[in-house]
């Protein structure tokens, strides 16, 4: 399984809400579930009837895809590629598979394009700080720890052939894909099921999610941002959605605290230090899951006011919730408007 930097499995569950509210009157949907990547999987589809793939063909197919993905980019598995990749040594050329390459050339290209914010190496910091496969640290780590680390941490450093097909890393360096590898993975079943003659689904992996053609009631899939409040569930947002993918980062559910101060989940690869400021949950939009997971991370590691600059520079549509004084200050990218149920003036 693949390790989970984010606790997004919260956000299916108030998404489900919505969407069964949303599937009331024309088809009853198939609705198939199952676990992966140390955690879980659900799928709700709809076709005619004289013309609906079998719920045990649909399972077969997904469990399939998402056990080659696993076997390519789980950390938990030593046979995995990207643990062979990772006890590699400097300066080796390592042939990677095309899935592989892919999600390493997206995320180096965000890494780029988020200042910084967003690096695949980072993996060494957040098991440094308590949040990876190691488990859980009863102090904070020491500055010189800290720094000690950061030596090992550099996209800079990774190189990847111009026809996708190798990549090398100049120092000892390991990659870690949970940050956008649930998106991938929606990303690669969303293109199996619409190649099944599946066009009407929502699919999400571990908080990951894409919508695909009308709701069961004929209508786009209504779709909700929660409110980041580590105590309680409510709605921030209705979006409708339709042929798009949503990804949401939050620090409000995944931290620790030592001496009255609280540490995210969420570490800033230019520091090595758990990011400390006022945004507390960014989704983001995209055709692309992969891309909307990433750079939900990225943006939120990049605190609201670069994190507004860049999204727009990008062309991104966000929606971005911070914690002012104890209450939500809510504001999104102009792309974000029209998915919104009730738009804001």
């Amino acid at each position: 399984m693949l390790p989970q930097s984010h606790s997004r499995e919260w956000l299916f569950c108030l998404l489900a809400v919505c969407l069964l509210a949303a599937c009331g009157g024309e088809a009853t949907p198939i609705k198939l579930s199952g676990a992966t990547m140390g955690t879980t999987w659900h799928l709700s589809y709809t076709t005619p009837e004289n013309d609906a793939p079998a719920p045990e063909f649909m399972r077969g197919g997904i469990e399939e895809r998402l056990e080659a993905i696993n076997q390519s980019m789980s950390t938990y598995r030593p046979d995995s590629e990207i643990s062979r990749f990772n006890a590699l040594g400097a300066g080796i050329w390592f042939a990677s598979s095309a899935d592989f390459s892919r999600v390493l050339a997206t995320a180096l290209k965000i890494g780029q394009e988020s200042e910084g914010s967003y690096d695949v190496t980072v993996a060494p910091l957040v098991d440094l700080w308590g949040f990876g496969a190691k488990g859980m640290v009863s102090e904070t780590p020491a500055d010189e720890d800290i720094q000690s680390v950061m030596g090992r941490v550099g996209q800079q450093y990774i190189r990847l052939n111009e026809e996708g097909s190798a990549v090398l890393k100049e120092r000892a360096l390991a990659v870690d894909f949970s940050s956008l590898a649930k998106g991938y993975a929606v990303d690669l079943l969303a293109q199996w099921l619409l190649a099944q003659g599946v066009e009407r689904f929502m699919l999400e992996v571990g908080g990951e999610m894409r919508v695909s053609g009308l709701s069961a009631r004929g209508d786009p899939w209504r779709i909700a941002v929660e409110q980041p409040e580590s105590s309680a569930r409510s709605i921030a947002e209705r979006l409708n959605l339709t042929d798009i993918a949503v990804a949401t980062s939050g620090d409000y559910r995944n931290y620790f605290e030592v001496d009255g101060r609280r540490y995210s989940h969420l570490i800033d690869p230019r520091t090595g230090y758990p990011v400390a400021h006022d945004l507390v949950s960014v989704t983001v939009l995209h055709p692309q899951c992969m891309i909307a997971d990433a750079w939900a991370t990225a943006l939120t590691v990049l605190g609201a006011e670069r994190a507004m600059a860049v999204a727009q520079a990008q062309g991104l549509a966000v929606y971005f919730i911070r914690n002012v004084d104890g209450k939500f200050v809510h504001s999104h990218t102009p792309k974000f408007s029209r998915y919104m149920s009730e738009t804001q003036p």
